[in-house]
């Protein structure tokens, strides 16, 4: 709470929780202890869920009663997660698809998904962005948020985004880049802002790798260099819709004060793609 709202420069935060149940006796992130943290603090925490679609109808069960007792708006996925001979799974596997219609129902409409950079022993390929186009297309009341938003497969995440309304970019992972690597994270905010566009990145600091503050401040100040011609400025109503008004689109519980608000189309599932894209597919 400290880094984020005190010292920190965070309204509102989603909280993520991850499972790898089979690498942590009690979890990742221990569920018990961080719904109570988001309960305990309302107005500043989300809590978004984990489920493992692997556990099977059992698992279903327990979603159900998780929603109801949670007030779930969101769900976090981690598809290279590993489960007993499993090294993970696709989004269109028959058990996740049965998953995804059950959060249809129990009104779970934002889809978390890892998709981007691994640590060992995880697999690389589990972590391929493929699969979110099939089930972006098939559930069109879902939005999927694609976290590291598919690195190091940042061009096939765009194509699949430009052509699927309900697909979104959280910056996780490659915002800090803004530090070490500031042209490729140039290129990386070029390629999503041209392909995407502004309405459809979301900021995110992966707290605890990276407190926000000082990757809020790095990319209030950033710039894309002038020799980088391929891409436009960026101007500041862009970046005030990526560090949380979009998000605040997508969970409209999180109140923005009327004299912060601009119009974003977050979460218009009939949203064109980013101009420049259509401009290019098009041609």
């Amino acid at each position: 709470m400290r880094d984020l709202f005190e010292e920190g420069p965070a309204d509102h935060a989603i909280f993520q929780a991850t499972i790898l149940r089979d690498f942590y006796v009690n979890g990742f992130a221990q569920v018990d202890d961080s719904l109570k943290l988001c309960q305990d603090n309302p107005g500043k925490l989300t809590y978004n869920h984990a489920y493992d679609p692997r556990d099977g109808e059992d698992g279903l069960e327990q979603l159900r009663r998780d929603a109801e007792t949670m007030d779930l708006k969101g769900v976090k996925l981690y598809t290279a997660e590993w489960h007993g001979d499993s090294r993970g799974y696709k989004l269109d596997d028959h058990w996740c698809r049965r998953y995804l219609e059950e959060c249809i129902k129990l009104g779970i409409k934002n889809v978390h998904v890892h998709k981007g950079p691994t640590i060992r022993p995880l697999d690389r390929d589990a972590f391929d962005v493929a699969d979110v186009d099939k089930v972006a297309t098939d559930y069109l009341d879902l939005n999927f948020i694609i976290e590291h938003v598919g690195l190091p497969r940042l061009e096939d995440f765009c194509w699949i985004a430009t052509q699927e309304s309900n697909v979104y970019g959280g910056l996780a992972v490659a915002i800090p880049f803004i530090h070490t690597r500031p042209r490729y994270f140039a290129q990386i905010i070029g390629e999503l802002l041209y392909w995407i566009g502004e309405d459809k990145i979301l900021f995110a600091s992966d707290y605890a790798l990276w407190t926000p503050q000082w990757l809020v401040e790095r990319f209030v100040d950033f710039q894309i260099p002038e020799d980088m011609t391929e891409y436009a400025p960026i101007t500041t109503d862009q970046k005030r819709k990526i560090l949380g008004l979009n998000a605040a689109a997508l969970y409209p519980h999180i109140e923005v004060p009327a004299e912060l608000r601009i119009p974003t189309d977050a979460a218009d599932p009939g949203a064109e793609v980013a101009a420049g894209a259509k401009d290019a597919v098009a041609s």
